[in-house]
């Protein structure tokens, strides 16, 4: 609605985990360092935490956009909230190319692992690399659930595991694996994401207006200072303040978005309204 006004060619604040988007904050770096680390090395299993909305998933998508092209099988489980066999369902019918039977009772936990277990050779032996991605892992409820994970680990060649796993979820979460020592024994690295401080905000906004096709600058210095007091530093909430902002400036023949420009989506759009 607003593209052609500020001169881009789609919009860049998009809640959506395009990888096109990702914005390497000196955090981001560090916990994907970590979880390629672990993925290349075999090492088993690492944990990724951060608050909602900081950026997790999108940082998982651009792993596997940038890890796939070396060979890698990424495995997603976005619903963690069922039971073990739901979660071996969820991953078998990623890997397995055959229609599977309609009934849960003709899916069976032995069948499916079965299955796992021969796709996972299949891989082994054709020199593909297997993740498996839990995200919102936090809302795991299951104790079962967890030692399913824990078992996928055993899968072992001579030189590492045949399966990696990444855990991300909420801070949460590292409490909730801390109860569970069986899988807590097998993370090998935790990594951890968190707000951006005001020079990241500036640098993140202007990277997602350039890689939409805009020029710097739309967002002056003091906007930007309101728009990271507002948004706490979460990319989540940046992107809604941003996106208004664009939105609220056309409709104020803006040629930025200034301090009156924020300060007006924020009073109108955001007073009672979470971001």
């Amino acid at each position: 609605m607003y593209e052609n006004y500020w001169g881009l060619k789609e919009k860049p604040f998009r809640n959506i985990p395009d990888p096109r988007y990702f914005y390497l904050t000196s955090q981001h770096e560090d916990a994907y360092m970590k979880i390629s680390y672990t993925i290349m090395e075999d090492l088993g299993a690492v944990l990724l935490t951060g608050v909602f909305g900081c950026g997790k998933t999108l940082l998982l998508t651009y792993l596997e956009n940038e890890l796939s092209k070396q060979r890698m099988r990424f495995i997603r489980v976005t619903n963690p909230q069922g039971d073990r066999l739901d979660i071996l369902r969820n991953i078998v019918r990623q890997i397995y190319t055959e229609p599977l039977p309609l009934r849960r009772s003709d899916l069976a936990s032995d069948a499916l692992l079965e299955i796992f277990e021969q796709k996972i050779r299949d891989n082994m032996r054709d020199g593909i690399k297997t993740i498996i991605v839990v995200d919102e892992a936090h809302l795991i409820k299951n104790e079962d659930v967890f030692e399913q994970l824990r078992l996928f680990l055993n899968y072992q060649a001579d030189l590492g595991f045949e399966v990696n796993l990444i855990l991300a979820g909420q801070p949460e979460l590292k409490d909730k694996i801390a109860q569970f020592r069986h899988i807590e024994q097998r993370i090998a690295l935790n990594a951890e994401v968190s707000s951006l401080d005001r020079n990241e905000v500036e640098k993140y906004i202007n990277h997602r207006v350039k890689v939409a096709g805009g020029k710097s600058g739309i967002f002056l210095p003091r906007s930007i200072d309101i728009i990271s007091d507002k948004s706490a530093g979460i990319p989540r909430r940046i992107n809604t303040i941003c996106d208004l902002c664009l939105l609220q400036g056309m409709g104020m023949n803006k040629k930025n978005v200034d301090e009156e420009v924020v300060d007006t989506v924020v009073k109108s759009f955001l007073k009672n309204a979470p971001v």
